[in-house]
């Protein structure tokens, strides 16, 4: 059975879970733009993928350590991104953990994920995207896609058929901006906040990632 710990030192501030036996790989895990890195969706990702063998860092972005409660600013957003990239220092410098280092973030935290992917080619081997925020609810004209095509990572995206920040269709022609391999896990009916309790979110992430990313193997 895997374990978890507080984790509170230098750029990192979160929970690590441990697997019960040794790790196939790391994932750093972040969260989206009105919580913190404790949600249940959170929680019951990073347990399912420890106890898949992954070892997994639940972390707190930058903006949600200067201050408990409140969104991101969007002129701060590269100090969300500065922090995701120390996080992933912090984790790359713990060789006892063999194979791929993943990132990965809902919905504002999965953003700045990419966008930091993108900027630094090879920081990580791969992405796990939880509701990407395609665009603000009904304003589908505003894409935040730009970065895509710099996006050399090979990235699962787990999207909900009702979510108000991007149609699967949608979706689909973000990932085929994507030159990197892609996977798409839909959920129908579900909602940006991807129920764990009305939707095998888990099970079919981790099972996409396994894949993809060959964990394991």
């Amino acid at each position: 059975m895997s374990t978890v710990e507080t984790v509170d030192e230098g750029a990192v501030h979160g929970f690590l879970h441990r697997p019960a036996s040794a790790p196939i790989a790391t994932l750093a895990l972040t969260h989206g733009a009105g919580s913190n890195c404790d949600t249940v969706l959170l929680r019951a990702v990073a347990d399912g993928f420890a106890e898949a063998g992954v070892q997994v860092l639940r972390f707190e972005l930058a903006f949600r350590v200067r201050r408990a409660s409140g969104p991101p600013h969007p002129s701060r957003a590269a100090e969300d991104r500065a922090g995701i990239a120390e996080v992933i220092a912090a984790v790359r410098k713990d060789d006892s953990v063999p194979g791929p280092v993943l990132l990965g973030g809902h919905s504002y935290g999965g953003r700045q994920a990419s966008m930091l992917a993108s900027e630094n080619p090879g920081l990580v081997d791969g992405l796990v995207l939880l509701s990407y925020p395609l665009h603000p609810p009904k304003k589908p004209e505003k894409l935040r896609t730009e970065h895509l095509p710099d996006l050399n990572t090979p990235t699962v995206v787990v999207h909900g058929s009702k979510d108000e920040f991007a149609t699967t269709e949608e979706m689909r022609a973000a990932l085929d901006l994507i030159p990197a391999v892609t996977a798409l896990v839909e959920f129908e009916g579900a909602r940006h906040d991807l129920s764990v309790v009305k939707f095998p979110v888990v099970e079919q992430t981790v099972a996409a990632a396994t894949e993809l990313f060959t964990l394991g193997r």
